[in-house]
């Protein structure tokens, strides 16, 4: 890695990337021109890759005003720093490292709160398409029928689906170099999204219940928190029941299918849990099944906690003076983790068996990378997590 790293380091490298040139079009894999990076800025080579639900919205173009292209998606990975650019004094070439989406600076007065892991300057936005330092790509590719390099947009401060890419340095963190990173890529964002869920923003109990709506990686992720943290009865809504095997085998108790319900699902928990869970995550992106997941929660203290990416226009369903019956509603991003501050300390906890998370469970599919469409197609059909590219 070194000596490579001498021979590319503050040079373009040339590498295969699965870029996307309109909404919805299959991913095509491509060279494209790396920039080397600027002050402040890391290139990482990409080991793996995994395709999140958020990944494929995007491709989708569900939200037009977040529509850029061409672009390179990708956000949950692990990889090993290439090069660094002028100032960055955390990480160096042949380190370990996972990208996070929403960064930390560890300057500003959002990184120095104990209140919240956003940053001013580096927090997620699915609206940005460029690098912070110069408002420019670091990515350029010849467009289709054409000899002519154009830029390539970049995507949530990460762009993985590239055998190299180039982030902030607020947005790559350093981890143990013996943690398996073909694992450690979904903390990148399903695993520390839900686990912190359920740890960090509504900080699950011994003995509570808890809802999960959703039963997708990130559903499942807070499941496999809420069992940490030793929850009693943590029950599994979807309307999809070749989930509830999966949802069994991550810890889950019992599962509610609303089609096989006469009543509404929220009713079904209540019978369940006399009165209500203390702790629902609404998982699903689906404003119906937010009210569902509020509701189901026990009245005076039932915490909701909203995970699911919602493109709709639509406002929240729910009315101000049910907040006057003592249920709390929230939203977390990345589940709450400083991801530069508190990351390397949960990667070091799980290789000393500290914490036993089980991320094998959710990975369902590998693939090459080559094969990037086949993977966006098993999580369109509802078969996999994750489906992890080997680049």
């Amino acid at each position: 890695m070194a000596s490579n790293a001498i021979s590319t380091a503050g040079k373009p490298i040339t590498c295969k990337a699965a870029i996307v040139w309109a909404a919805g079009e299959p991913f095509v894999l491509q060279e494209v021109q790396v920039n080397p990076p600027q002050e402040m800025e890391v290139r990482v080579k990409i080991l793996y890759t995994s395709i999140c639900h958020s990944d494929l919205s995007s491709w989708k173009g569900e939200n037009e005003m977040q529509r850029a292209y061409p672009r390179i998606f990708g956000h949950e990975a692990a990889g090993i720093v290439e090069s660094i650019g002028e100032g960055v004094s955390d990480m160096k070439p042949g380190d370990h490292v996972v990208p996070i989406f929403t960064g930390e600076c560890g300057n500003c007065n959002y990184c120095k709160s104990e209140s919240t892991n956003l940053c001013s300057k580096f927090r997620v936005n699915p609206f940005k398409s460029t690098m912070t330092g110069d408002g420019k790509t670091r990515f350029f590719a010849k467009a289709p029928d054409s000899d002519e390099l154009v830029p390539v947009f970049h995507f949530l401060n990460t762009s993985t689906f590239a055998e190299y890419t180039v982030l902030d340095s607020a947005c790559v963190v350093k981890i143990n170099p013996k943690a398996p990173l073909e694992r450690m890529c979904l903390l990148s964002c399903c695993i520390s999204t839900g686990v912190g869920a359920a740890w960090n923003t509504a900080n699950v109990k011994e003995g509570s219940s808890v809802a999960i709506f959703g039963l997708g990686a990130v559903g499942l992720a807070a499941a496999e928190g809420a069992r940490l943290r030793g929850a009693s009865k943590i029950i599994g809504v979807d309307i999809n029941p070749d989930k509830f095997a999966k949802g069994k085998e991550m810890g889950i108790t019992d599962f509610v299918n609303p089609k096989d319900c006469e009543k509404p699902a929220n009713q079904v928990i209540k019978e369940m849990t006399n009165g209500g869970v203390d702790y629902s995550f609404e998982c699903s992106g689906n404003l119906d099944v937010l009210r569902e997941a509020f509701v189901s929660t026990h009245d005076g203290w039932g915490i909701t906690v909203v995970l699911g990416i919602h493109p709709s226009p639509r406002m929240l369903p729910l009315h101000p003076m049910e907040l006057f019956d003592g249920r709390k509603i929230t939203g977390c991003t990345f589940g709450d983790f400083k991801g530069k501050s508190q990351l390397p300390d949960f990667v070091n906890k799980f290789m000393q068996g500290e914490i036993k998370i089980n991320f094998d469970g959710f990975i369902t599919h590998e693939l090459p990378f080559e094969e990037i469409n086949q993977g966006f197609k098993l999580l369109q059909e509802g078969k996999s997590l994750r489906c992890l590219l080997h680049l």
